[in-house]
């Protein structure tokens, strides 16, 4: 387990375990907070034997966003610096998100809100307690989106509905997210930690290297032409032949078995 001052990081089962810890702040994104999570992401992207990510907040809430009262401390003439510095961190781990292999899956309680809400939208899948709550809440504080909800949020909901809740920040029920695709599963707040480690496991135990072809193959069809997504079908589907998990994932069909995947 490796320590930190403003998170809780382990990898047990194949799961790298994030846990946000501030919760005397509400789990405000700070400096050192983004540096810590940054830190951690990277080690998790750097260790072949973690084949799937859970984020989490201890305390009564996953993530409020940004630190506002870190924000107010710094002198006016320091603070754009000050937020270049956080979002640089914060944004290093989400690009991370999008190129690891492993799943990235949230599990969100109490509320999320600026960038817990962002964070949710770059995970792939998010798993709600019935009571969460999700605004985006940015301008609210006279600020723009961060943390790449501008990115995700208009793929999932569409343009006109993140206009919408970046700008005139509704407050989101668990179900109301689930509906617009924001949330995965909503189950009950007493369930939440332990359905969301037993999916996370579930996929940790899968063809991580084709998880990963999925998640960069769905991120560039955004950009491509049709002919350039399919060359690069042919690319990642012909790769995945060369793994081992892609021969056994064959093998396995056609022997009438259960695959045994190691992410290799």
């Amino acid at each position: 387990m490796a320590e930190y001052a403003n998170l809780v990081f382990e990898i047990r089962d194949h799961v790298g375990h994030i846990a946000f810890n501030r919760p005397h702040a509400a789990n405000g994104i700070d400096l050192d907070l983004a540096r810590d999570f940054s830190n951690a992401i990277r080690r998790c992207q750097e260790n072949p034997s973690v084949r799937a990510l859970l984020l989490s907040g201890n305390g009564k809430l996953f993530c409020a966003g940004g630190d506002l009262k870190a924000f107010a401390a710094q002198p006016a003439a320091d603070l754009p610096g000050y937020l270049r510095e956080v979002t640089h961190f914060l944004h290093s781990a989400i690009s991370s998100f999008a190129h690891m292999s492993s799943p990235v899956i949230a599990a969100v309680h109490g509320s999320a809100a600026g960038a817990g809400f962002s964070l949710a939208c770059a995970c792939d899948f998010v798993f709600a307690a019935e009571s969460a709550k999700f605004t985006l809440a940015y301008s609210r504080a006279g600020l723009t989106p961060d943390g790449s909800a501008t990115y995700f949020l208009p793929r999932i909901v569409g343009f006109r509905r993140a206009l919408e809740l970046a700008i005139l920040n509704p407050v989101l029920s668990a179900e109301e997210a689930r509906s617009l695709a924001i949330v995965t599963r909503v189950v009950p707040d007493s369930q939440l930690l332990d359905q969301a480690r037993a999916f996370a496991e579930q996929l940790a135990a899968g063809p991580t290297l084709a998880f990963g072809g999925v998640k960069r193959l769905l991120l560039d069809s955004v950009a491509n032409k049709l002919e350039t997504q399919m060359a690069l079908e042919t690319d990642w589907i012909s790769q995945m032949a060369r793994t081992r998990d892609g021969r056994e994932g064959i093998n396995a069909f056609v022997g009438k078995r259960a695959p045994q995947f190691k992410g290799e």
